[in-house]
């Protein structure tokens, strides 16, 4: 098991091991049929010489597929990459805070802070408020809404 760290905000590292990991001790392992895992994968590369030792507040479990790529040679993840494995995981994170708030507040009827509050439960978040996630999904609820300015029919002859 090869093992790399790199940093991404305070609220995505306690999402993914209230999501993928029993304790906050333990490298986060991927499932192979995520999409998170085929990226890691893919942006994988050989260890430079004259490269520092990892460093970061999240410590994952590299993907071990049948092919030439193996672990133990490509174990490098460059500072882009670690960006975009970043933006990644913050997708993953928005996309289920937005499917948990609609869930619960279509099917249990409950409001969206308490959604919210519920979901920072869930997954064991700490470091953002349920206000903060609440205001993000208003906003991405009115860009979905109302995606341009809307037009007047009929102007004042």
């Amino acid at each position: 098991m090869v093992t790399i760290r790199f940093r991404v905000k305070p609220h995505l590292k306690e999402y993914l091991y209230g999501k993928y990991s029993q304790s906050t001790t333990e490298p986060i392992r991927f499932p192979d049929i995520t999409d998170i895992y085929h990226l890691i994968f893919d942006l994988t590369v050989k260890r430079p010489v004259n490269c520092p030792v990892d460093s970061g507040n999240l410590e994952i479990v590299l993907p071990e597929m049948r092919s030439s790529k193996q672990p133990k040679t490509y174990n490098y993840i460059g500072s882009r990459s670690g960006k975009t494995i970043e933006k990644k995981i913050e997708e993953m994170f928005w996309f289920d805070l937005r499917n948990f708030i609609e869930n619960g507040h279509a099917k249990r009827g409950i409001s969206y802070k308490e959604s919210a509050f519920e979901f920072l439960y869930m997954y064991g978040i700490s470091s953002i408020s349920e206000d903060a996630l609440v205001k993000h999904y208003y906003r991405w609820r009115k860009k979905i809404r109302n995606p341009g300015r809307r037009t007047r029919i009929f102007k004042n002859i």
